[in-house]
């Protein structure tokens, strides 16, 4: 029996080629390689009377040689923050009206949170999403963990 590579040694090699080769992309150029569109994220805010509110905002990004050699990447400003904490409810959870404990950003990292500010507006974040909960006072909002699935959080709190 013949095996394919003394049949097509031509192939094997080519295949071989096409799995040792780098890809073809232009590394010493940033024209080449394209900055990022702005990340849109949601923000939780308080108004002047204390009434929570859904807001949007972005991210916008530089070309920067971040990582040498590695080509340039797409890099935002250094926000400064206090650590990292992860979060977990089991689905059906729910957190009643309460303000965020202090100014942080929360990423989603599996299962869905559906969050309802006060003026009736109700927005449900799923993996990757970004929240910005800065409505530390007032009546600030209400956190529900919706879909069958229990929900894994990360909050990167802000200094005061």
């Amino acid at each position: 029996m013949k095996t394919i590579s003394s049949r097509w040694p031509g192939v094997w090699l080519l295949g071989l080629a096409l799995v040792t080769t780098p890809p073809l992309i232009a590394q010493d150029t940033h024209e080449a390689i394209a900055v990022a569109e702005p990340l849109t994220y949601a923000v939780v805010y308080s108004d002047s009377a204390g009434q929570s509110h859904f807001a949007d905002r972005q991210v916008d990004f530089k070309l920067i040689d971040y990582a040498p050699p590695a080509p340039p990447i797409s890099v935002s400003q250094t926000t400064p923050a206090d650590g990292i904490a992860y979060l977990s409810s089991p689905a059906g959870w729910t957190g009643d009206w309460h303000p965020a404990p202090r100014r942080q950003m929360i990423l989603c990292l599996s299962g869905e949170v559906e969050v309802e500010v006060s003026d009736g507006e109700v927005r449900t974040f799923g993996s990757g999403a970004l929240l910005l909960v800065e409505d530390t006072i007032g009546s600030g909002h209400i956190t529900r963990v919706v879909g069958r699935d229990r929900a894994y959080l990360a909050a990167v709190p802000f200094p005061d």
